[in-house]
């Protein structure tokens, strides 16, 4: 007959050689968030359509990656150097004309008439704003819930990046490349965290041997913990009289850190940016990691201006039927070598 204490004695003992595994952290769904573009629409509200997708949010991502915001400015950068400013449009009205049609797929440009209804001017208007009414020719400024105004009918041109699943407004052409954008927004916001937390250098001592007097155990902790300062590297004390060799092990989190693809990460994310804007790595000042290098930035700034900038300028020049003048015009583009 076995007592309550040899009862308890045999349940500590399977405890103690049972295994016991977990993990940390929140389940997590896991969902193919791919179909959203399926269902892309834009809903009314009985005035005006809403944007397909957030144009708050492709403006918060415009500078999510480096790459991602200097692709833009690089297309802008070109078609403001070569654009010809016209009496009605200046350069900066037009550089804001294009950095919108890039970023947002949407470029609105309102024209201000005289009193006798001549052209005198035209003025851009931030599509991030811009909402397009339920009637032809109706379109709002729409800047929080109460900040809303109607702009006169006939006075607003809208270039749009054409969609495939709704007519109403523009998308850019880089969507399918933003998750790689956040990604490698994430991956250096983790790395910089990684780096300010001062995980990645501390240290454990480990004292198996039992000490003669406590007081030697307490100074050696008390000096570990004067020796850095607050917010620095974070050490670990541990004291085990008479423990084993690899009785306790901890894993630091330096080596997970360490293992990480940081780096693959970064350039993986760079490619996917690149090949949706289509833009030239040296045109980006991206340095080769071959010997052989990119080749000719000249012979490569020519193909990107022919194959990407010359349909723009003409998706652009539409402006000039709408105006009825050659308000949109651009010098011929040449290289250094011309």
């Amino acid at each position: 007959m076995h007592t309550d204490t040899d009862n308890s004695a045999g349940t500590a003992d399977k405890r103690a050689t049972g295994i016991e595994a977990f993990t940390f952290g929140d389940p997590t769904p896991v969902l193919d968030r791919r179909e959203v573009f399926d269902y892309i629409q834009c809903l009314d509200n009985g005035r005006w359509y809403d944007t397909p997708l957030s144009f708050d949010g492709l403006a918060k991502t415009f500078r999510s990656s480096p790459h991602h915001a200097s692709c833009i400015f690089v297309k802008r950068n070109l078609l403001v150097g070569s654009f010809i400013p016209h009496p009605l449009l200046g350069r900066g009205e037009f550089a804001k004309l294009v950095l919108d049609y890039l970023i947002f797929g949407n470029a609105y440009l309102e024209r201000v008439d005289s009193i006798g209804g001549k052209a005198i001017g035209l003025r851009h208007a931030l599509a991030r704003y811009v909402r397009r009414g339920l009637e032809d020719g109706c379109y709002f400024w729409v800047q929080g819930v109460r900040n809303e105004q109607e702009f006169k009918r006939g006075v607003l041109w809208h270039l749009i990046e054409p969609d495939v699943n709704q007519e109403i407004y523009g998308l850019p052409e880089y969507i399918g490349a933003i998750q790689s954008a956040l990604l490698n927004e994430a991956s250096t916001l983790f790395r910089r965290r990684y780096y300010l937390n001062g995980s990645h250098a501390g240290y454990i001592l480990y004292i198996s041997d039992a000490a003669q007097d406590n007081d030697d155990i307490d100074g050696i902790r008390e000096a570990l913990k004067s020796s850095k300062g607050p917010g620095n590297f974070r050490n670990l004390f541990l004291y085990s009289p008479n423990g084993k060799k690899d009785g306790v092990q901890l894993i630091p989190i330096s080596e997970v850190a360490a293992k990480d693809e940081f780096l693959g990460i970064k350039d993986a994310t760079r490619d996917d940016v690149l090949a949706a804007h289509r833009v030239p790595p040296p045109l980006l000042g991206i340095v080769p990691k071959n010997a052989g290098g990119f080749g000719s930035i000249e012979q490569a700034a020519l193909v990107f201006f022919r194959n990407e900038i010359a349909p723009l300028q003409a998706r652009l020049a539409e402006l000039n039927q709408w105006v009825g003048q050659q308000v949109i015009r651009f010098h011929p583009y040449a290289t250094p070598a011309d």
